[in-house]
């Protein structure tokens, strides 16, 4: 029996009602307080027909019954029920009193707040009469502070004007103070910062003044440079300047020690005030470029010192190599291609001795022997650019010169540590016509390459019949020679600048490989029709067989790669069954995790992978990366594919069908599966959870929000297998599982609203 604080206490909130109904609630609690007292058994009647007479007949039969004696308990009763009826009026008339003075409250809030709104309209009135009065009167004096603001502001201007001729002047004069006392260096520095006002003006509209910056710049500018290109080409000349012959040469001019140590000095002062005109004289001077067609990548001029270095070898190219001269020979590329690699040979030491050391002490970030080599790689691009259209239809020509600029660059990279980020001759050859002329002149010679491995009587011998470890696979020779033509083909295409370039050979080398394959069925075709007639005259073949032998739908080989195929999946088969087993063992704790206690996604800080499926991760993630290493792509793609099949099964099957989950151990499998398991896979394919489609529409389902739940278990029950049921789970990203199994799945789900059912 319910205490009578306790049978009061189901009412109180109910009693909210219109004060007319008071007593009929106080009634309909009543009964209710009796019906808990008879044990909170439901009397269907009674509660329909609200007949007291009966609940209390029935409630007098329970607690008395035959038994006399239990007479005494009426009382006690009795005085319960009072109770309890007195504390049901009180609730009812404490609430009638205060509904009252909540209405009066809220009424008296409003009107307050009706005339603070009003307060604030008039203060707002006011307030913009008061701004527009005031823009009214202060309107002439807006104008003409405009006009004096507009007038300083000319002036001002002028004033910048005169500033920056100013600044120009000055900068000049103190060139010309520094000149007369032969102070080259501070010349040279204060050259620098008028170049570098010259670049900040730039942007500037003031075309006279620029003008004026840019012709003074140019005038001291020439000055210096004559004087300091004087001054250097000396003392280069004292060093013996340029190394022609071999790199013997370079000691001739150091070998006197009395006058080397005073010439090294000279050397790198001349050097580094030579480096300060690097600014001014890119301003000034317009780099020399090859047309756009060649498609040169765009790099900085050579600085100034070097390009004064490389004077004289230019000379030497131009007159050897241009014009009417002996040496100028259109079929000896080879000779002005050998000269530039000597050349850069021979100065090698000295450029990486004497001129990188003064870079590296002025901070510089050039490589000397780079520098020297890129401008001397300019010459041959120039060269290359003249001679090739002239070369282009002569086939013998053209493939030679192809030949011995593919064996410059590959000197000029290898030996000299040019980079393949420079300009280089494979832009020249990448030029459109010049490219598909050579990968005419390259199919040319590969055909004719394969006519003749082809028709050797050696074609089908190999070349180490007599060397049982080289002659494992018993490789003919013919099928070595063509592996060897095409390898020559990519080296010689490798080094070329773009990838598109480089695609365009990759279909010479596939159309290569495809006639090399119809060349080899032509063999084969004879042994085929021999094939044909034995079946035929013996009778071991239907005439189906017969007709798609003859037809070419088949051919002899078909039962052999059959076998072959047949072996390749159970060797497959067998390594899925393994890794699939380590996987297993490791999943075991992973099993065992108590989905149903876990706390939910909002109680979490972050969310991080279930320790118990580290090992499940780990086993899977060093197979994977070792058996990747191991098979080839094909067969790794099959494999992965295979187990990725049998692994979402078993999680279906033994992990999530094998358990109940509440909302957090639904968040948690969430995550260890599209966080990490997933992403496991991520390196082979794009979308590694449509691979895993069990576990991914399982996950969809365990983690759908309650509302969305229970509408989907509505439309299940109203409709099963019937269109709107399957509309409504495609909606939600449900597409294998079965309606069935949805209906399981939901039912493993815990977090249920309680709706008293």
């Amino acid at each position: 029996m319910l205490p009578a604080g306790q049978i009061g206490e189901g009412p109180a909130t109910s009693c909210r009602s219109e004060s007319g109904d008071g007593r009929k609630n106080v009634k309909e609690k009543s009964d209710i307080n009796i019906a808990a007292l008879v044990g909170n058994e439901q009397i269907s009647e009674g509660t329909d027909n609200g007949d007291l007479p009966s609940y209390v007949s029935a409630f007098i039969e329970k607690e008395v019954g035959n038994d006399l004696k239990s007479l005494k308990k009426l009382d006690k009763l009795i005085e319960q029920m009072t109770e309890s009826k007195m504390q049901l009026e009180e609730q009812v008339l404490t609430i009638s009193s205060e509904i009252p003075k909540r209405i009066q409250n809220a009424l008296k809030n409003a009107e307050e707040s009706k005339q603070f709104l009003n307060q604030f309209l008039e203060k707002e009135t006011h307030l913009f009469s008061s701004i527009n009065s005031h823009l009214q009167t202060a309107q002439p004096w807006m104008e003409d502070l405009g006009a004096m603001i507009n007038q300083i502001s000319e002036i001002e201007r002028h004033l910048a004007y005169l500033t920056w001729i100013s600044q120009i002047e000055e900068l000049s004069d103190n060139i010309q103070q520094y000149l007369m006392t032969n102070n080259v260096p501070e010349a040279a520095s204060t050259l620098v910062s008028m170049a570098e006002l010259d670049i900040k003006l730039q942007e500037s509209s003031c075309t006279h003044l620029l003008s004026f910056m840019r012709a003074t710049v140019k005038f001291w500018h020439k000055i210096l440079k004559d004087k300091l290109t004087s001054d250097f080409e000396e003392v280069l000349a004292q060093l013996h300047w340029p190394f022609i012959t071999s790199p013997q040469s370079q000691t001739v001019g150091l070998s006197r020690p009395a006058s080397a140590p005073e010439i090294y000095s000279n050397l790198e002062t001349l050097f580094c005030q030579l480096l300060k005109l690097q600014t001014s004289d890119e301003l000034l001077t317009e780099p020399k470029q090859l047309p756009e067609k060649y498609c040169l990548p765009a790099s900085s001029s050579v600085i100034l010192p070097i390009q004064i270095m490389l004077t004289p070898l230019q000379k030497r190219f131009r007159y050897h190599f241009r014009g009417n001269r002996q040496t100028n020979v259109i079929s000896k590329p080879e000779w002005y291609l050998a000269q530039v690699l000597m050349w850069i040979g021979n100065h090698t030491q000295f450029l990486d001795e004497k001129i990188q050391p003064i870079l590296d002490k002025v901070d510089s970030s050039v490589n000397a022997r780079l520098e020297f080599s890129r401008g001397l790689v300019m010459l041959v691009l120039e060269k290359l650019a003249a001679d090739i259209p002239c070369l282009l239809y002569d086939d013998n020509l053209f493939c030679h010169l192809v030949d011995e600029v593919l064996l410059f660059e590959r000197e000029l990279h290898s030996v000299h540590g040019y980079p393949g980020t420079f300009a280089n001759c494979m832009h020249i050859l990448s030029e459109e016509t010049c490219f598909q002329r050579w990968l005419t002149v390259e199919r040319k010679f590969a055909l004719q390459k394969m006519d003749s491995m082809l028709s050797s009587e050696a074609a089908w011998i190999s070349q180490y019949k007599d060397i049982t470890d080289v002659d494992e696979m018993k490789v003919p020779d013919c099928a070595e020679t063509f592996m060897t033509l095409l390898l020559v083909i990519t080296d010689r295409y490798k080094n070329l600048p773009t990838a598109s370039r480089k695609l365009q050979f990759l279909e010479l080398q596939k159309d290569l490989v495809d006639d090399f394959r119809i060349r080899l069925t032509q063999f084969f075709l004879q042994l085929q029709q021999a094939a044909l007639e034995v079946f035929a005259e013996n009778n071991t073949l239907s005439k189906l067989q017969l007709g798609q032998l003859a037809s070419m739908e088949s051919s002899v080989f078909d039962d052999m790669i059959n076998l072959l195929e047949r072996l390749k999946h159970d060797m497959l088969t067998r390594q899925v069954d393994h890794v699939f087993r380590e996987v297993k063992d490791a999943a075991k704790l992973y099993r065992k995790e108590r989905w149903l206690s876990l706390p939910s996604q909002s109680e979490q800080a972050v969310m991080s992978l279930s320790s118990s499926a580290c090992p499940l991760l780990l086993v899977l993630r060093d197979r994977l990366l070792q058996l990747e290493q191991q098979l080839c792509f094909s067969l790794f793609k099959i494999f992965w594919q295979m187990l990725v099949e049998k692994l979402d099964i078993y999680i279906y099957q033994e992990i999530i069908l094998a358990n109940h989950f509440n909302e957090g151990g639904a968040a948690q499998l969430q995550f260890d599966m599209t966080r990490n398991l997933f992403p496991l896979f991520s390196h082979y394919c794009k979308r590694p959870e449509n691979y895993f489609k069990h576990v991914k529409e399982a996950c969809i389902l365990l983690n759908l929000n309650i509302g969305s739940a229970l509408l989907l278990k509505d439309v299940l029950q109203s409709a099963p297998g019937e269109p709107p049921a399957t509309a409504a789970l495609n909606e939600i990203g449900i597409y294998k599982l079965a309606q069935k199994d949805v209906e399981i799945l939901l039912n493993l789900r815990t977090h249920w609203p309680n709706t008293g059912k």
